[in-house]
């Protein structure tokens, strides 16, 4: 949403709280008379206004907001000393792993506190010099680089830019040696990777260009299209997605150049897959998978073979050999599913089985037959990513990290197997002085929880510690030890870190996601209600001392929990939340979220079970909410800011007590990828802040 400076509130009058609260004020919301029918059930929306992104009277209500949180925020005396305890501990040198393209090497590098990553090419005499540099790209570093891909020869690249944070992208090609531009930009691209057909060309997907706000308006249509390159964007061509309707399609060409796959789904899990034989005349469109019950992704390509992986009839993941000559009946498994998930890649013309064991990475390296040739010695327990490269290269670069451990990189001999330190980062963290220990509690239904808690070896078990909860729960996504300099930042404080791997994520397979999804839903929010238990009880922290932290679909969490249960934490920050539950899926691609939640369009049931948890309708008159302060962005197309703003009015108008509800909305932020660096500081500065004063603390914690 664009904000724009208004010098008439438009009815935007503050109005005094309760008289314990008088010492803080928040502006006076409208309520509308807005309400929807969902079969019998009548449903009041006073705050529908909200939602209307480009009215002169939400921006006002936008910037009457953010005063009110900056004002609240200034009493924190020991701010300005978080903000230079983060400055300085995330200003170190953050490298990437190397990569091969055409006739140069290419990594990334941020030489500590620059807003977004540089992409630097490196010659074969080991000249060095800026390639892409998307600190130039906006004075305020808020338009950041997306996927780069190099043609087949490596001499052109194309390049996505995201502007304000926004999944609506454009698409540049230029050449690599003189920089020069090819052709006119591409506009209007949105969740969108870029696939090169040798040098001629590559195709990528998008919508229609809504009717509405391109923020909020409803996206449905997902197309692929090629991309000649020097013609006009008005001629691509249409690949896919006219007269097979879909939410979500992507392209994806093979290392050899000679096929196609596409991928089209109309949620989150499952998903068709087709191919194109782009040596045949006909360049027929093949089913490989059709309907949505199951996932397929294929890795690798071997003349009239696909390698692939799925979760048909492996709820954790097998991979399987397809001929594509008889591509519905020849799938053969050559690695058999495990109890632990297993996520696959190749590298070097080998198989490389990454596996999820309690939410850390064990990797195993088979041939293309499956054949198991050894396992990948690890540097520890943590997660290791990045098992990946094309056929020819000889050497790969994995990462690896945990809570404790920054993220350093690895070199890998591919044929020998044997790895050595190739960059660690110089941060100043001693992980010596740190513990980082895995739990298992016990839910509200008997399910086992696992849950990682991360704190100073000095920690006494008093009661007392300031704690962050952490969760997700949702879409299949697995949480994995990770280090970050803000969160080190936290715990130099003296604060303890614990991260929930609740039902509805990934961590041990469809088991675990189905049973957090759609009918299953509050099982999530009784995991992390019984993980703040467990924190409780196991003397780490009390209520009066415990936040509860979650972004996205984790903001759902948190505003379902809060609403639930008041009383579990003294604070709440739900950051780009999805709060409104009956009407999520009338925003851009919200629609095709309903493989985890459902809509209230499916039944009567369902309609009643997502206006239960629903945090935007469940905030009640005379109860005390947590101290909470909601985070979005005013440039989220995903989780349209909205969800926020109507979860805020509600708290402001309902809440009871002394505890108090703010919501700060970033300006030319989206939903976090790709946000500059100062922004997150600036962001995590207030956090910390709003958290400590809340505690109690009047003073920096040491």
């Amino acid at each position: 949403m664009k904000v724009v400076a208004i010098s008439v509130f438009l009815g935007l009058s503050f109005a005094s709280l309760a008289q314990n609260r008088s010492e803080y004020q928040y502006p006076n919301t409208r309520r509308g008379s807005e309400s929807d029918v969902y079969f019998d059930l009548k449903v009041d929306d006073p705050y529908r206004w909200l939602e209307d992104d480009r009215s002169a009277e939400t921006a006002a209500w936008v910037i009457a907001q953010n005063e009110t949180t900056a004002k609240y925020l200034e009493r924190v005396s020991f701010k300005d000393e978080i903000r230079i305890r983060l400055e300085k501990k995330m200003n170190y040198e953050k490298v990437s792993a190397p990569f091969v393209r055409g006739n140069y090497t290419y990594y990334y590098k941020n030489n500590g506190l620059q807003n977004q990553s540089v992409l630097f090419q490196i010659d074969k005499n080991g000249n060095e010099k800026v390639f892409l540099d998307p600190n130039t790209f906006a004075k305020d570093g808020t338009t950041s680089l997306g996927d780069v891909s190099f043609s087949l020869d490596g001499s052109l690249v194309a390049y996505s830019i995201s502007e304000g944070g926004s999944d609506w992208r454009k698409i540049r090609v230029i050449d690599v040696e003189t920089r020069k531009p090819i052709g006119n930009e591409l506009i209007d691209v949105k969740f969108s990777g870029v696939s090169w057909y040798k040098n001629e060309g590559f195709y990528y997907s998008s919508y229609d260009k809504p009717k509405g706000s391109e923020l909020s308006a409803k996206t449905d249509q997902h197309k692929l299209y090629y991309h000649k390159l020097k013609e006009p964007q008005s001629k691509d061509k249409l690949i896919f997605g006219e007269e097979i309707k879909r939410r979500y399609v992507g392209g994806y060409v093979t290392e050899d150049q000679r096929y196609l796959f596409i991928s089209a789904a109309n949620s989150t899990s499952g998903n068709e897959l087709y191919f194109i034989d782009l040596n045949s005349k006909e360049r027929k469109i093949v089913s490989l998978q059709s309907g949505f019950d199951y996932d397929l992704d294929v890795l690798d390509t071997e003349g009239n073979y696909a390698i692939a992986s799925t979760n048909k009839d492996a709820p954790t993941v097998r991979v399987v050999r397809i001929d594509l000559q008889n591509p519905t009946k020849s799938w053969k498994t050559i690695i058999e599913a495990t109890e632990n998930v297993l996520s696959a890649s190749t590298a070097g013309g080998y198989l490389f089985a990454s596996y999820l064991k309690d939410a850390n990475t064990v990797v195993y390296k088979h041939d293309y037959s499956g054949k198991l040739l050894e396992e990948i010695k690890l540097p520890g327990l943590g997660t290791a990513s990045g098992f990946s490269a094309k056929k020819k290269e000889t050497t790969l670069y994995y990462s690896f990290t945990n809570y404790i451990t920054p993220g350093a990189i690895y070199q890998l001999d591919i044929k020998e197997g044997a790895s050595q330190l190739f960059k660690a980062p110089k941060v100043n963290f001693n992980s010596e002085n740190y513990v980082s220990e895995q739990v298992f509690y016990t839910s509200k239904d008997g399910e086992k929880i696992p849950m990682t808690i991360t704190y100073r070896k000095d920690l006494v078990r008093d009661g007392n510690n300031p704690t962050i909860l952490y969760g997700y729960g949702g879409f299949n996504i697995s949480l994995t030890p990770q280090f970050s300099p803000t969160v080190a930042v936290w715990l130099e404080m003296g604060g303890i870190y614990a991260v929930a791997n609740i039902r509805g994520g990934g961590e041990y397979g469809k088991r675990w996601h189905d049973g957090g999804r759609q009918f299953k839903k509050q099982n999530v929010f009784d995991d992390f209600i019984a993980a703040a238990e467990y924190l409780v009880q196991a003397k780490y922290t009390s209520p009066q001392r415990l936040a509860l932290r979650g972004g996205s679909n984790g903001g759902l969490l948190v505003g379902a929990v809060m609403t639930q249960r008041p009383d579990v934490a003294k604070v709440a920050i739900p950051a780009v939340g999805v709060l409104d539950m009956l009407r999520y899926h009338t925003f851009t691609a919200g629609a095709g979220w309903a493989y985890d939640y459902g809509t209230v369009a499916d039944s009567k049931e369902m309609a009643a079970y997502l206006f239960k948890y629903s945090p935007v309708h469940n905030v009640r008159a005379g109860v005390q909410y947590p101290a909470t302060m909601i985070l979005t962005g005013d440039h989220d197309d995903r989780v349209v800011p909205a969800h926020s703003f109507k979860f805020a009015a509600e708290l402001q108008s309902k809440q009871s007590g002394e505890n108090p509800t703010l919501i700060r909305i970033a300006t030319n932020a989206g939903h976090g990828a790709g946000t500059p660096l100062a922004k997150v500081i600036d962001e995590t500065t207030d956090v910390y802040a709003f958290i400590l004063h809340n505690f109690g603390f009047n003073k920096m914690p040491k």
